[in-house]
């Protein structure tokens, strides 16, 4: 099914690991010392953004007076001490497994690199993938193209020669923007 294209991007959080609950209960915890809280749907709606960004969109719903970056920062730590103990892989792992050594893979993703890497580690499955960029690599962020542009340069192949794999409209609108198709895992 996808043998026209020569490379595959899978974005991370909720299209190959199933780490939204996770996410979002982190949210709750750290959110929780601040009597604070979120709008799920609002949360659902920035995924793909970088830690920071939902911080950012969480403070200016609460009315707060936080540092987006340090507010981001305690998320992630909650989330690094939660992750390799509840995340599994979701299905579309199946077709990771199916195409490595066929074709070069990459991770795009909006979480930091310590997460990404630790989590892809844990579960054995880095090795399946040539390049993994995380939100510490780019400046613009999804729905820039930057991070699937990267990931791009970083196999070797032209964009318009990838096919990315995502979850959120963020990223859907980036791998358009990047000139490369998408598949809504959403739809799968």
């Amino acid at each position: 099914m996808y043998d026209r294209y020569a490379g595959l991007i899978f974005d991370m959080d909720g299209t190959i690991l199933d780490t939204e609950p996770t996410h979002r209960q982190a949210w709750r915890e750290v959110l929780g010392r601040y009597d604070m809280r979120f709008d799920e749907q609002a949360v659902v709606a920035l995924n793909g953004s970088p830690t920071w960004r939902i911080a950012q969109a969480i403070i200016a719903l609460n009315s707060a007076r936080l540092d987006p970056h340090l507010l981001a920062r305690e998320k992630t730590d909650a989330v690094k001490a939660m992750l390799l103990d509840t995340v599994r892989p979701l299905p579309l792992i199946e077709v990771v497994k199916a195409w490595h050594g066929r074709r070069p893979m990459a991770v795009g993703t909006g979480s930091e690199r310590a997460v990404a890497e630790a989590l892809l580690k844990h579960l054995g499955l880095r090795e399946l993938f040539s390049a993994v960029v995380t939100a510490d690599d780019v400046e613009n962020h999804k729905p820039a193209p930057d991070t699937f542009l990267l990931c791009a340069e970083r196999m070797g192949i032209a964009p318009e020669r990838c096919v990315v794999f995502e979850d959120a409209d963020f990223g859907l609108q980036a791998a358009r923007r990047a000139g490369m198709d998408a598949v809504d895992v959403r739809l799968l």
